[in-house]
């Protein structure tokens, strides 16, 4: 681990114009999971998903990330509250799946909560030394960001500031899209494959030639803005395609004529068109396995409900083709003989290089 933890080092240091990608160790190696895990993971802030999935008080979903059960839920105050999925008297799960509450009462022993977390009701618990303002569900830090919830495990993370990348999104009115669709689903890969996948367009017309190409040809890939914690490029459209769309009347016409795609580190890559919002919420659950949870959103009534369908259909393909070349790779990058390679320039791979000066940055602060 500590000779992947120095080549991550020297990738990161190497000249912008001479970029080298990581070794099959670094996304296949237990102990560099483990790392991973107890770091730039557990002080990450994670997308959990959009707000409008909680829309009404009483609302709410559960999930797991890394070792934490979590329980999203909208409270009386319209706020959206993240729980410790732990009853506080012996630590049986309070909810599962998704849905509507009043109240959240454990099937162990009928410990109720009210959705502030705050204990309600515990059945005969007399004890003199039992105080229920103690019993409280611990809660996870929150912020809301362009329409998506973001958790972080550790208390002590500062809040997270993209300027560079508000202004990027700021005509698209992230915010105004609305909820259409939500899937979750397990990947046999490494959680940072995905993120480069994702993030790059020079696998656009290789990997999707019936599903991408037409609109979003590799040839057209353009890099865009970056900074601490996030990289972004462009997926053009060619001269003379219909737009996907009409979306904000603050989109310019160039706007109308691609996907922005970006990455806010450390498990979150999103497309952003007109009309269509598509986000991938990474999971890890193991060194080679993670829990995809892909929500498709669209800008207020701008598409009816066939052509949802059909965009839909079209992600779900889009999804099962990286799935498929990721799923291979990885069994493929436990070979001695995966070792670094070249990247291509910066519109190609540029943002596999923002990944790892990111993560290179982060590992030099866990040492301090």
């Amino acid at each position: 681990m500590t000779m992947l933890r120095d080549q991550l080092q020297a990738a990161a240091a190497l000249p912008p114009d001479r970029p080298m990608g990581m070794p099959g160790g670094f996304y296949t190696s237990d102990a560099q999971f483990q790392h991973e895990c107890n770091t730039v993971l557990r002080k990450g802030w994670h997308c959990i998903g959009r707000v409008d999935e909680v829309p009404l008080p009483g609302d709410f979903f559960t999930l797991q990330l890394l070792n934490e059960p979590l329980l999203v839920v909208r409270g009386d105050d319209a706020q959206i509250r993240v729980f410790a999925n732990v009853c506080r008297h012996r630590g049986m799960p309070l909810a599962e799946g998704h849905g509507q509450a009043r109240r959240f009462m454990c099937s162990y022993h009928a410990w109720t909560y009210r959705r502030d977390g705050s204990l309600l009701r515990a059945p005969m618990m007399e004890n003199s030394g039992f105080d229920p303002k103690s019993c409280r569900l611990h809660s996870h830090r929150v912020q809301i960001w362009n329409g998506f919830i973001y958790v972080t495990l550790d208390r002590k993370v500062q809040a997270f500031e993209h300027p560079d990348l508000d202004q990027l999104l700021a005509n698209y009115d992230p915010e105004a899209y609305r909820l259409v669709h939500v899937a979750s689903e397990v990947w046999h890969t490494n959680w940072k494959c995905l993120v480069e996948n994702f993030m790059e367009g020079y696998h656009l017309s290789v990997v999707h030639p019936r599903t991408l190409h037409g609109y979003t040809p590799t040839g057209l890939a353009r890099k865009l803005v970056c900074g601490d914690g996030f990289t972004s490029y462009a997926a053009q459209y060619p001269e003379g395609i219909q737009s996907r769309g009409m979306g904000s009347a603050s989109l310019t016409d160039e706007e109308r004529m691609r996907s922005t795609l970006f990455g806010k580190f450390p498990t979150q890559v999103v497309s952003v068109a007109a009309s269509l919002l598509v986000s991938l919420s990474i999971f890890p659950l193991t060194v080679n396995s993670i829990r995809v949870k892909w929500t498709m959103s669209t800008f207020g009534d701008d598409l009816d409900a066939a052509t949802i369908e059909q965009r839909i259909a079209l992600w779900e393909a889009v999804n099962t083709e990286d799935r498929e070349k990721l799923e291979r790779m990885q069994v493929a990058l436990g070979s001695e003989h995966a070792q670094s390679g070249p990247l291509a320039g910066a519109d190609y791979e540029g943002t596999v290089r923002d990944f790892q000066v990111w993560l290179a940055a982060q590992d030099r602060a866990c040492e301090i």
